[in-house]
């Protein structure tokens, strides 16, 4: 956890997200849940906080308050394990190995020599693998990154006056830039324009980020090197999926022809079995899915305030409830 540190304080990450809003959180979440140790810098002008009250996001379906959704994202990255940080990030610098960093690499991918280092506010310099620029403003804590800044930003006239902005094409559809280890999730257009959107946006570039680093790892491309965050109930490991031969035969099967031959079959054996291992963790009994259940509706009342819940109910449905366990109802 960053947050009790002082001023000039090192640290090191695999992923530095910056900006906390929809796409930041929703990448964080994703890379987190992965494994790689990931925080959340969230400190600017956010262009959600502009929002009056947030109606078309899914799965709320009379809207939710900004501050209620805000604070369920912040909830939601740190339930995924990443550290989410108040604090400006200010500049990013490209550095090489020659930097004695420790740590941070949790599942062994080749990665590249370079490294960033993330300057803030507050004076923290973190060093990490990857950048993910995920904040509305304009983008200038990441000059410098590219040997050619014209690429990177552009020039607009508003009312009569010059202003620079980071090029929201200068990422390509899935967020990779040409700065290895850089992806940008914000500022990406329409694509930010609404909360829903933006958030799938987040989650998309992180999950092209787990592809590209599972790919370094020696992952073939296709189905192998792309990662599904998705638990499975345990029938789906009935029969002949609940034998790991079974599963090695079909990872085999997905290899293309014209795989990478420099991955030795050794190195191939070790990352399916790995594969299978990931698959197997997935697997959720029928007694885990209720009590995660049980455990996600908890947390969620937790975050929104159990007075606000209880104030909600009317008391119809209250009394409703009450008379249902007085009768032998089932609700719980």
């Amino acid at each position: 956890m960053l947050d009790g540190r002082t001023d000039g304080d090192d640290g090191s990450y695999d992923v530095v997200v910056v900006g906390g809003g929809p796409s930041g959180c929703a990448a964080a979440v994703f890379t987190a849940r992965y494994g790689l140790d990931t925080v959340v810098f969230d400190r600017g002008n956010a262009a959600f906080s502009r929002c009056a009250y947030l109606e078309n996001y899914l799965g709320f379906p009379a809207g939710i308050g900004v501050e209620t959704f805000t604070s369920l994202l912040h909830d939601h990255v740190a339930e995924a394990g990443a550290d989410y940080v108040g604090d400006m990030v200010e500049s990013v610098e490209r550095v090489g190995d020659e930097l004695d960093v420790s740590g941070g690499d949790t599942d062994g991918a080749a990665g590249t020599d370079d490294r960033f280092v993330v300057h803030t506010q507050d004076g923290r310099r973190i060093v990490t693998e990857y950048v993910v620029a995920a904040a509305w403003y304009d983008g200038d804590y990441l000059r410098g990154l590219d040997d050619d800044d014209d690429a990177m930003f552009e020039r607009h006239d508003h009312h009569g006056e010059s202003h620079e902005h980071f090029d929201s094409s200068y990422p390509d559809d899935d967020g990779r830039t040409p700065v290895e280890g850089l992806y940008v999730a914000a500022p990406t257009g329409d694509r930010n324009a609404q909360v829903g959107i933006a958030a799938g946006q987040g989650a998309h570039v992180a999950r092209c980020l787990l592809e590209d680093r599972r790919r370094e790892q020696g992952f073939p491309d296709g189905v192998l090197a792309a990662h599904y965050d998705w638990l499975r109930p345990e029938s789906e490991f009935a029969g002949e999926w609940g034998d790991r031969d079974r599963w090695r035969e079909w990872f085999d099967e997905q290899i293309p022809a014209d795989a990478d031959a420099a991955v030795d079959d050794d190195h191939l054996a070790d990352l399916r079995e790995s594969y299978i291992d990931r698959a197997f963790e997935t697997r959720r009994t029928d007694e885990e899915i209720a009590a995660a259940e049980s455990r996600g509706i908890r947390r969620l009342v937790e975050t929104i305030g159990a007075t606000r819940v209880l104030d909600a109910i009317s008391e119809e449905a209250l009394r409703d409830y009450l008379d249902g366990r007085e009768l032998g109802g089932t609700e719980q």
